[in-house]
């Protein structure tokens, strides 16, 4: 053989070609081990809780804060008007589109469509004054009343709209559990950080007036997230959350007039479980 080096060569190469070849076919790169560039869509409902907060009513002939004032959510339990096209936004739900701007991270904008509805028949202190005190059943007396139905109804059930962006990581955690085959099913821990803007429409009956009952962008809130991603054959999950956060109302319309309006803040916390679609377009 006149050339051995180059023989020697050209076979190595041969062999090295094989070699790869039945490496990719034996161990092909996993589509869940590459997120960039993938879109999502998650929907889902929650359950949330919220801290005391104090409410200040503003009119032409009022002007009086509540304090320490209590509210609870208002769930519709496994129900399906959750996948009722006609009916879906009614429940507390949750609804999300993203895209993976690279392997860890992901944007998104969302829908938190919470309700919050405050605690009536409870003894609050109070300041400041308003029309014919004591015609409501309110009882006011040493710096408290009661609300009473008669004196306020203060709900955002249609709802408490946090419209809001997010930036979030996303991390393979399958191995900790001994998951070696991601695209069967792929176990991830994600978390992030979100800002957005309340968009609630709220239900208010206050001293007899009456209500507005429409959209109005209210305020703003900050939130951050933690939760666990269960992805089934690529494409399918679902994926549970607890997200808490602050929200700053400066500008609830509560009737018909513009002259009145209510400001309030509070912290909020929701627990979360949805179902969800991830592809690559």
């Amino acid at each position: 053989m006149k050339h051995p080096f180059l023989m020697a060569v050209l076979s190595f190469c041969v062999f090295s070609q094989y070699t790869f070849s039945q490496e990719t076919v034996e161990n092909p790169e996993k589509y869940t081990s590459k997120n960039k560039g993938k879109f999502f869509i998650f929907w889902g409902g929650n359950r949330e809780s919220y801290s005391k907060s104090d409410i200040r009513f503003k009119g032409a002939d009022y002007d009086f804060t509540l304090y320490d004032v209590t509210a609870h959510d208002k769930p519709k339990g496994w129900h399906i008007d959750y996948f009722n096209p006609a009916r879906m936004t009614i429940p507390q739900t949750n609804l999300r589109i993203g895209y993976f701007i690279s392997d860890h991270y992901n944007i998104s904008i969302g829908v938190d469509h919470m309700k919050y509805v405050m605690d009536n028949d409870r003894r609050v202190n109070y300041s400041g004054n308003y029309p014919n005190p004591g015609s409501y059943n309110e009882n006011p007396a040493n710096g408290q009343l009661t609300l009473d139905e008669a004196f306020l109804l203060f709900e955002h059930t249609d709802g408490l709209n946090y419209i809001n962006t997010e930036i979030a990581r996303v991390d393979d955690i399958s191995h900790l559990f001994g998951l070696p085959n991601t695209d069967k099913f792929q176990i991830n821990l994600t978390e992030g950080l979100g800002a957005g803007i309340l968009l609630p429409k709220t239900n208010v009956t206050l001293l007899g007036k009456e209500r507005h009952d429409d959209f109005n962008v209210a305020g703003f809130g900050l939130s951050a997230k933690a939760g666990l991603n269960f992805t089934f054959f690529k494409h399918f999950f679902v994926q549970t959350e607890l997200k808490g956060g602050f929200i700053e109302m400066n500008n609830i319309r509560t009737t018909q007039s513009k002259a009145d309006s209510a400001e309030q803040n509070f912290w909020f916390f929701q627990q979360i479980i949805t179902v969800g679609g991830i592809f690559r377009l």
